[in-house]
């Protein structure tokens, strides 16, 4: 009890999952979806456009063309991932169309590419943004800064586990503080330069053909594409509202569109916009700071806003909700990596526990695991921001790219059902150009500053995946066997039902969806106390896991199924004339729901007995001990602990 009180405390009351108004009070809606998804693709304007201004060099006036580039990309991928919300309105993104649309095994790579993408995301962010923090204080604090990573991916592993929503709302004030700031700056600082911006095509263009006199039009063309592929960073997270459409508000994919607008428009405008100040106000790198300092301590100083010390202070207003911003972004990492594992698990690649939902409706499992798996990557890079973001955009483009193909072959498959598929073809046909270039453009540069590592983490967690993919296979083989060998049992004659009554013996059966191991588990009992019991009754504890409380009508399906389910196994027992009834119960953990189903049971019968079919391995080892709950074991140790008596049978496969 003193341990339930602690946890509601830290993790908040539990919530129940079969109330409609639970989903409609979780799910996010259009704004606080932007904040909660969008935050990842908008805080890479703190670091992609100044590696795409950077790799430029001293030619700077080719700026123009990058600030264009951006802006227009970040709406052609927007675009095209709008058709991946149309198509898969229950969420999946990246993985789900390349598993429908390109196929499994391609699917799987997506799926892996995705993780380590929103681990990276929450890595990268809570280095960035430890680092701009760390700008403001004494050199002394360096050493610390891996720590000071550990507390704020704990903090968030915390706020997570409360809720999305809850977390979402408290970062809320530093999501609108940097857009608020910011938008104010390139504003002001393209304002600032109007006298020159009706000359600044015209002079762009003369300076480019200058240089292409100097190095050839191919010299400038692989410039470009240079500066472009380095700041492919900028374009990561706007994948992240299709892989949670099931976590918006209805109508999911209105909400999934308004969702990406807000997105593709703030980052454009961002990105693009930060290029341009760095083009019209001259940035110049400056040791100890970033290019976005610089220019914003310029601009700052330009507006004439007070003395040195209230635009000091001002600079570091607007850098703290830089770094600010950079946490929500790493916020990101614990909604999208925990949706994608749970869409995995329920295909099977990951262990199934990865779809349970926590007494707070969130996939509990996945969000330790991001947490854990971030601090681990921390750890191993030393908080290297460089190297973060070589695996990082190499993971991003490679889900991007596959996402694309398979948007390209739907159109194509689809050409004659919908007359506007050449137009979609097209638009996903050049967003796949795109990515798949920047995809090659940073393997080929990259590959020896980090690129091998991103390849090398994708194989060894694809190669996992099949271990645990081929092992669920060959047990729901052999639990169909088993259902195949009891399918055949015949019912009696009887039509009649007849009614349990309460102070006879009586057997309780805690079954689950295989018919063959409910039967297995009747017939044993008949066979060992043959005439002893006179009352059969089923229980059927279903686990509301991510899939069944994402999924439009997926709870109701999920109803109908467990009620047929346990009225075979109650028309079977009347049908030899035993009494039976059934009870069926909803949770997200299966031991505590069975537990309560069973007191409750034990007050109406007071002569009952509990037993529960479990899984017997040739080869018991903690793989598969991982892969299979042990929820027999701990009900029998409740039940044990509550003094009521259960029994395990064993059923090899």
């Amino acid at each position: 009890m003193k341990n339930k009180k602690i946890r509601e405390l830290i993790l908040g009351k539990a919530l129940d999952p079969m109330r409609s108004e639970t989903r409609h009070s979780m799910a996010l809606v259009a704004f606080l979806a932007w904040v909660g998804l969008g935050a990842d693709g908008l805080s890479s304007s703190a670091y992609g456009p100044e590696e795409t201004f950077r790799a430029l060099g001293a030619h700077t006036h080719l700026g123009l063309y990058m600030a264009v580039a951006t802006a227009i990309t970040v709406f052609i991928i927007a675009l095209a991932y709008n058709q991946v919300i149309e198509l898969f309105p229950t969420g999946g993104g990246g993985y789900r169309v390349a598993t429908k649309l390109v196929g499994p095994y391609m699917g799987l790579i997506s799926g892996c590419a995705l993780v380590l993408d929103y681990v990276l995301t929450i890595a990268i962010s809570i280095a960035s943004g430890v680092d701009a923090l760390a700008s403001f204080l004494p050199l002394g604090f360096q050493p610390y800064k891996l720590w000071a990573e550990v507390f704020f991916i704990g903090l968030l592993i915390v706020m997570n586990l409360r809720g999305l929503k809850e977390a979402i709302q408290i970062l809320l004030p530093i999501f609108v503080g940097f857009v608020i700031t910011h938008l104010i700056l390139i504003v002001y600082g393209v304002y600032a330069h109007a006298e020159n911006l009706p000359g600044l095509v015209p002079s762009t263009l003369n300076e480019t053909v200058s240089l292409a006199q100097g190095i050839g039009w191919t010299g400038v063309a692989g410039m470009l594409l240079l500066a472009y592929s380095q700041g492919g960073g900028t374009y990561t997270g706007l994948e992240a509202v299709s892989n949670n459409v099931n976590l918006l508000a209805e109508p999911r994919v209105r909400t999934g569109k308004m969702t990406m607008l807000y997105m593709a428009l703030s980052l454009a405008v961002t990105a693009g916009g930060i290029i341009m100040l760095y083009l019209l106000w001259d940035a110049q790198p400056v040791a100890g700071e970033t290019l976005n300092a610089s220019t914003f301590k310029s601009i700052i100083n330009h507006m004439g806003l007070g003395g040195p010390m209230l635009n000091q202070l001002l600079l570091a207003v607007v850098l703290a909700f830089e770094a600010g911003l950079l946490f929500v972004a790493a916020n990101t990492g614990f909604l999208g990596g925990p949706s994608v594992l749970a869409n995995m698990a329920a295909d099977s690649w990951v262990p199934h526990k990865f779809r349970y939902l926590s007494t707070r409706l969130v996939t509990q499992n996945g969000i330790l695991v991001m947490g854990l798996a971030a601090l681990a990557v921390l750890w191993w890079t030393g908080g290297s921001v460089t190297l973060l973001v070589v695996l990082y955009s190499i993971s991003v483009f490679l889900t991007f790219a596959i996402s694309l193909f398979g948007l390209c072959l739907y159109w194509v498959r689809n050409r004659k059902k919908n007359r506007r598929w050449f137009g979609r073809f097209l638009l996903s046909l050049v967003g796949f150009t795109i990515c798949a270039g920047i995809l090659a453009l940073l393997l080929i540069e990259r590959f020896a500053e980090g690129g091998w590592a991103t390849a090398l983490i994708i194989g060894a967690i694809a190669a996992m995946c099949v271990v645990v993919r081929n092992h669920y296979r060959e047990t729901k083989r052999a639990i169909h066997s088993v259902d195949e060998v009891f399918a055949s049992q015949p019912f009696g004659s009887n039509t009649e039902a007849v009614e349990p009554d309460p102070q006879d013996q009586t057997a309780v059966f805690i079954v689950g969806n295989s018919r063959g191991g409910g039967l297995h588990a009747l017939l044993w009992v008949q066979r060992m106390f043959p005439g002893h019991f006179k009352n059969f009754l089923f229980i059927n504890a279903r686990t509301v896991d991510s899939h069944a409380y994402g999924g439009e009508g997926a709870l109701e399906q999920m109803r109908s199924d467990a009620e047929t389910t346990l009225e075979y196994f109650v028309d079977f027992c009347h049908s030899h004339g035993m009494a039976s009834s059934s009870y069926l119960g909803f949770g997200t953990e299966a031991v505590e729901e069975v537990t309560r189903m069973c007191e409750e049971i034990s007050n109406e019968f007071p002569n009952a007995i509990f037993f529960t079919s479990k899984l017997i391995f040739s080869s018991d080892n903690w793989f598969t001990r991982a892969l299979h709950n042990q929820a027999s074991l701990a009900i029998q140790r409740r039940l044990h602990l509550e003094g009521l008596q259960m029994v395990i049978l064993p059923m090899k496969v």
